[in-house]
C-alpha cells in the first residue's frame, strides 16, 4: 500500500480544528455518573472465578464487572502465578470486532510482571479471534448493522457511548481486584482498543500511563474521507444510503472524537502508528498526539513512534517490545515517587528509537 496521508513533517504539526460540542464534558460526566449510580453500594466487580488454563506461570480469573447502565461486562484477569504482592496493572482493550477470546491468547503483560485485565467488547466478538461473551442490550437503536454505526443518529444511543463507559468502569474494576496497586493502573489498546484507551485517559485523570497504537476514533472527519476499509468504511456505507443523516451522524461522532479526549489527558502517553495505515489513517493519531494534554495546564510526557512502511499492523512485536520497556520505566518511576508525567515529547522513528530530541525538563 503506498503512502497516502500527509507527509511526516506535516503530521508532526497537524492540529485540526475540532468540532467539539459545547456540552462534551457535561455529556461524559452525566454518562459516567449514571453508570456509577447503577453500581452504587454494590462495588464495580460482580464476580471473579478462577479458571484452569493449563498455564503454570500465570493465574487467571473470569471476571464480571458492572459497565454501562450497571450491565455485566466480562473480562479476563491474569497475573503472574504465586505472586501475592500488589502489582501495577494494565487494562487492555481489544480491537474492532473482537471479544476477549480465550484467556491464554494475551499473556504478554502478565508475563512481564503486570496484573492484566482484558475487557470484553459488548456486542462484538464475531469477526476475529475466538469470540466474546458480553451482549449489548441496546444494539437495536437506529443505525447500521455494524457496531460503528449502531445508534449513530443520536449521541446517547451510540454504541461507543456504551463501550467507552465500559472501558472507564474496567479501570474501577481492576482497582477493586486483589493484588493490584491501584495507583499504578495503565490503559493499553490497538486500533479500536487504542481509541478506547485514549478515551479512558481523557476521562480518568489518575491513570499511571496510556499506550495507544493505530487508534480508531481519532481525526474522525478526515478518516471518513481517507479510510478504505474497516469501521470508517461501515459508517460511510451507512451514510451512502441514509444521505439525510450525515449531519446527525457527524454530531454524534463529535462526542467520541479521540483528539477531544486527548486534550483532557494527564497520564504519560506512548503512541505508535504505521504511516501507510488505511484503516485508521495516521493523521488521526497525530491529531490526538499533537493536542495531548493541552487542557490540563501542563505537558504530559508523551512519545510517538512511527513505522513508515507499515499499515494497520504498525510496529507489531517490535512496537510491543518498546511498550514493555517504556511502561516498566514509567511505573518504576511512579513507585519511586518520581513525577512519571514530566514535561516532554518526542517523535520516534521506525526502529523504535527517538527521531528528534525530547523537549522539556
Amino acid at each position: 500500500m503506498p503512502a497516502f496521508d500527509l507527509p511526516l513533517d506535516e503530521l508532526q504539526r497537524y492540529r485540526p480544528v475540532l468540532d467539539e460540542p459545547a456540552d462534551f464534558d457535561a455529556f461524559w460526566q452525566d454518562t459516567l455518573e449514571e453508570a456509577e449510580t447503577e453500581a452504587e453500594g454494590a462495588g464495580p466487580v460482580v464476580s471473579q472465578c478462577p479458571v484452569d488454563t493449563s498455564l503454570r506461570l500465570v493465574e487467571t480469573w473470569d471476571v464480571t464487572f458492572r459497565g454501562f447502565a450497571g450491565e455485566p461486562v466480562r473480562a479476563w484477569y491474569t497475573r503472574p502465578a504465586g505472586v501475592s504482592r500488589a502489582l501495577p496493572a494494565v487494562v487492555e482493550y481489544a480491537g474492532y470486532g473482537r471479544g476477549r477470546g480465550l484467556p491464554h491468547e494475551r499473556i504478554t503483560w502478565p508475563a512481564a510482571g503486570f496484573a492484566h485485565l482484558l475487557m470484553d467488547n459488548r456486542g462484538q466478538g464475531d469477526r476475529y479471534g475466538c469470540g466474546g461473551d458480553t451482549p449489548d442490550p441496546h444494539a437495536s437503536a437506529p443505525g447500521g448493522p455494524g457496531p460503528a454505526a449502531r445508534g449513530l443518529l443520536a449521541p446517547r444511543d451510540y454504541h461507543y457511548r456504551r463501550l467507552i463507559t465500559d472501558a472507564v468502569r474496567a479501570v474501577a474494576a481492576v482497582r477493586a481486584l486483589p493484588g493490584v496497586d491501584g495507583a499504578r493502573v495503565s490503559a493499553v489498546g490497538n486500533s479500536q482498543g487504542g481509541g478506547l484507551a485514549l478515551a479512558v485517559a481523557g476521562l480518568v485523570p489518575d491513570l499511571a500511563a496510556v499506550l495507544v497504537s493505530a487508534p480508531l476514533l481519532c481525526g474522525i472527519r478526515r478518516a471518513l474521507d481517507l479510510a478504505g476499509a474497516g469501521p470508517y468504511d461501515e459508517i460511510a456505507a451507512y451514510l451512502a444510503v441514509r444521505r439525510e443523516a450525515v449531519g446527525a451522524a457527524l454530531h454524534t461522532l463529535s462526542y467520541v472524537e479521540g483528539a477531544s479526549f486527548a486534550r483532557r489527558a494527564h497520564a504519560p502517553a506512548h503512541f505508535g502508528v504505521g504511516l501507510r495505515d488505511t484503516v485508521c489513517p495516521p493523521s488521526g493519531a497525530f491529531a490526538a498526539f499533537n493536542r495531548y494534554g493541552e487542557l490540563t495546564g501542563r505537558e504530559p510526557r508523551r512519545e510517538m513512534h512511527t513505522y513508515p512502511f507499515n499499515g494497520h499492523e504498525g510496529g507489531d512485536a517490535v512496537h510491543v517490545r518498546g511498550q514493555l520497556s517504556w511502561l516498566r520505566a514509567v511505573v518504576d518511576d511512579a513507585a519511586g515517587g518520581a513525577d512519571g508525567a514530566a514535561a516532554g515529547d518526542a517523535v520516534g522513528g521506525a526502529d523504535g528509537g527517538m527521531a528528534g530530541g525530547a523537549v522539556g525538563g
